[in-house]
């Protein structure tokens, strides 16, 4: 038998070592579970346009085929299982069964009070909220084991009262609708006009039923006759009537709020600082543009991939220690680096505020500075937060 030449021999060893050091070292696996649940908002007066199914998911899926982009780089395998349901219930029950296969790191699209439900059930879990714009859960009644990634209802009022009085627009008509969403959205609306000094001249709330006798554009003009205005705030979050305010005011004004000129965590015609290529590639995995959600749930778990990168484990409180440090800046293609707030658990982020089909200003505004961050010039700020986020 020939022998082998002593470098030869060499050789084989080290690739012998080395090919036995890649099978040893196993990727990272990052499981992460996506949570979906919406109630069915009922009958509406107006044919509006529905919230996409999927969703938040969607997010979630681009999120974790751009988290691997860079994993494998890395020696880091990201996976999303899905569940979305129809009843708090099952969420519940999917959400258990999530927990039992070993995930801890969630994505949440879902109501407040099933948020504060599975925040309950999960305590070693860490909890995403890219579905509740609550603002009771970032002011009075923080979640220890969640983030959110949504915008709350204060952030997109103030960004909105920015822009108002920015224009000078600065005394408003409020209308207000009948359900609980609605009439939080009106109290964030409130909060901001008295923070930033824009005058509600009146305010309205909307009861007409769903007559199909009654044409909403024959009452609308009459609704809204009081003391001159410059703008018209709605809140009317399901768009059961609010689609019938523009351009039938009794003055010729403009309609901002949930309708109208919209404040929003994200739009199809956010496109600069890189955003054109997410927005690309999203719809090139949806087959339909990218909303608000589906930005919170892409920016959940990219928040989770970057704090994997640093850290190089995939504890739960780790990683949320890591995110309300401050030190794991985030690019959200908004501009400006992204981070947690420490005292709350919001993610700062810049606010587009939007018409149908187009951008036409992004919050916070040039002017409203704030002593640390402009960004906390957008919802609650430190010292307005009563409850205690350790």
């Amino acid at each position: 038998m020939r022998q082998l030449a002593p470098y030869a021999v060499i050789c084989l060893l080290t690739m012998a070592w080395a090919s036995h050091g890649q099978a040893a070292e196993a990727p990272l696996q990052v499981q992460i579970g996506y949570l979906g649940y919406r109630p069915d908002p009922g009958p509406l007066l107006s044919n509006v346009i529905p919230e996409p199914a999927d969703a938040g998911q969607r997010g979630a899926e681009l999120a974790i085929i751009d988290s691997n982009s860079t994993g494998a780089f890395l020696n880091q395998r990201y996976s999303l299982t899905s569940a979305s349901v129809d009843s708090p219930e099952a969420l519940l029950t999917a959400a258990q069964a999530q927990h039992a296969q070993g995930l801890r790191l969630f994505v949440v699209n879902a109501p407040a009070a099933s948020l504060r439900q599975l925040s309950a059930a999960l305590p070693d879990s860490l909890l995403f909220n890219a579905g509740s714009p609550d603002d009771r859960l970032r002011s009075t009644d923080c979640l220890a084991n969640v983030l959110h990634t949504l915008p709350s209802r204060a952030m997109l009022a103030d960004a909105l009262a920015q822009f108002l009085v920015l224009r000078k627009w600065q005394k408003a008509l409020l209308i207000v609708g009948p359900t609980e969403d609605d009439q939080a959205y009106a109290a964030a609306l409130r909060r901001a006009a008295k923070r930033f000094g824009v005058q509600l001249v009146a305010e309205k709330a909307w009861r007409f039923d769903n007559d199909q006798r009654r044409s909403a554009q024959a009452d609308m003009p009459l609704f809204t006759q009081t003391a001159d205005y410059d703008v018209v705030l709605v809140a009317d979050e399901r768009g059961d009537f609010g689609e019938y305010v523009p351009y039938q005011t009794w003055y010729p004004r403009p309609v901002a709020g949930t309708q109208g000129l919209t404040p929003t965590g994200w739009h199809k015609t956010v496109e600069t600082y890189g955003a054109a290529q997410l927005q690309k590639r999203f719809e090139a995995l949806a087959g339909r543009w990218m909303n608000d959600r589906d930005f919170a749930a892409w920016m959940a778990v990219r928040s989770v991939a970057s704090a994997v990168n640093k850290l190089r484990q995939v504890d739960p409180q780790a990683i949320r220690q890591l995110e309300l440090s401050e030190q794991l800046p985030l690019d959200g293609f908004k501009g400006r680096k992204l981070s947690y707030r420490a005292w709350n658990g919001q993610l700062r982020q810049p606010i587009p505020i939007v018409q149908p089909r187009a951008l036409v200003s992004t919050s916070p505004q040039d002017g409203f500075l704030h002593p640390t961050n402009e960004m906390d010039s957008l919802g609650y700020d430190q010292p307005e937060v009563t409850c205690r986020f350790p």
